[in-house]
């Protein structure tokens, strides 16, 4: 009798274990796809920076908007590979828990019972934050509850003060970039030229910064969209 009520009131073990598994192998490839389409980005942003710099070079005109333009595609390239340097860090992070989680089922098979790890709840609770795995991560955090893996339900709010500190790290690399893409023969991005911008020639001024804010506006489209 006690053995028919836990086979009906007690998850089995082997489903759990698959269950997590999945979810784990799931936000893997999902991260992988990620950080495949944040490098597509990057060697974008790296090719605008380039033909924006020409362009300054072949027509002094338009040298300042060139020079606002490069600036603008630099500060969303620093942010595009701290977002992939998070995401590569976040996969390795994922790797370990879906090691500990295997551990932790095989320890309950040999002993016949599972202890909570602090190691997987902190992981886990760092993961669960990433907007990219939000909803697979608290599912995953759900099962790893019912299993006893964890203790709590993870806390999935952002630290306020996350993007203001991560907007001053950004400009503080943003001249650093430029020196690596440019390879320094830009001198000082973003100063005030020393040719004076004739006033003839403000539609075409206009026109470019237009095209460069489309692109821009294409780049966070598909920042925001790696978010959702």
């Amino acid at each position: 009798m006690e053995t028919m009520k836990s086979l009906f009131w007690k998850p089995d073990p082997k489903a759990q274990v698959r269950k997590c598994n999945t979810l784990i192998r799931q936000n893997v490839r999902k991260l992988d796809r990620d950080i495949a389409t944040l490098k597509v980005v990057e060697n974008k942003t790296k090719t605008l920076i380039k033909q924006a710099d020409a362009r300054g070079k072949r027509n002094p005109s338009q040298a300042k908007s060139a020079q606002n333009e490069i600036r603008v595609f630099a500060r969303e390239l620093v942010r595009t590979r701290k977002q992939s340097q998070r995401l590569v860090t976040s996969k390795a992070q994922l790797n370990s828990v879906g090691m500990q989680v295997s551990e932790a089922f095989a320890t309950r098979q040999i002993e016949g019972s599972i202890r909570a790890s602090v190691g997987i709840m902190k992981d886990v609770n760092t993961l669960v934050r990433l907007p990219e795995l939000m909803g697979t991560m608290r599912e995953l955090s759900q099962e790893l509850m019912k299993a006893g893996i964890i203790e709590e339900m993870i806390d999935d709010s952002m630290p306020e003060s996350l993007e203001e500190d991560e907007e001053e790290e950004v400009e503080s690399e943003v001249d650093k970039v430029l020196g690596e893409i440019l390879q320094d023969k830009m001198g000082k991005v973003g100063a005030t030229p020393t040719t004076p911008t004739p006033v003839h020639e403000p539609v075409a001024e206009d026109e470019d910064e237009e095209d460069a804010e489309a692109m821009l506006d294409q780049m966070r489209g598909r920042l925001e969209a790696l978010k959702s």
